[in-house]
């Protein structure tokens, strides 16, 4: 079993780095493999809906910038994951919206029904609503949400001050043996022959006609 960990912040070492390598350790003592990716400091654009996954239903992203393809690819052999960013204005970080709104939308049942978390790291404030934006990704892809005793965060300017927030840190190991537990859980499910649920056909529905 494997976990794809992101890393949305341009710092590759960072303070969202420190909370998100304390959950592959626990994750790998737990004995599931970890892989993370750090999306980088290059610009991504967002989705300019030009609809030609949807049309040629490939799997990939027209646009060939940034790891959007990359990550949709690793996303098909990964068992779970763990998205996380840095806390801007409240929101998750531009690079990784603009990321993530590309990689659900030309990638999405690479994902389905594999389980999903966000992680948020910040100074002081916004990380609740930075997280209840990433929880929407997993929502909308039928993906089970991981969740710890506390909200998924860390504070710290530094990842020397991210590694002295004890309660975050004690939150990002609960949630890694939250998440090799529902992995777990999942295999032992398959190996008793229960299947994914029937997807009923999809209904789309305008407010305006």
């Amino acid at each position: 079993m494997k976990v794809l960990l992101i890393n949305g912040s341009p710092h590759k070492e960072g303070c969202t780095y420190t909370a998100l390598r304390e959950i592959a350790d626990t994750l790998e003592n737990e004995q599931i493999e970890t892989e993370i990716i750090h999306v980088g400091t290059e610009p991504v654009s967002g989705c300019i809906g030009c609809g030609v996954c949807a049309k040629t239903k490939s799997g990939k992203c027209a646009l060939n910038n940034g790891p959007v393809n990359e990550i949709i690819e690793k996303a098909w052999e990964a068992d779970g994951f763990i998205i996380g960013s840095p806390v801007h204005f409240a929101s998750a970080s531009g690079l990784v919206t603009a990321l993530l709104d590309r990689v659900f939308y030309a990638g999405k049942p690479a994902f389905a029904y594999k389980p999903g978390a966000a992680i948020v790291s910040a100074r002081r404030a916004g990380t609740s609503a930075a997280l209840d934006q990433l929880n929407k990704y997993f929502t909308i892809s039928n993906m089970p949400v991981v969740s710890a005793q506390y909200w998924n965060m860390v504070h710290g300017s530094r990842p020397e001050d991210v590694k002295q927030d004890l309660e975050g840190m004690c939150t990002m190991r609960t949630l890694a043996r939250n998440m090799a537990w529902l992995l777990k859980s999942i295999e032992a499910g398959k190996a008793a022959g229960i299947n994914l649920p029937e997807a009923e056909p999809k209904v789309r529905t305008n407010f305006i006609r």
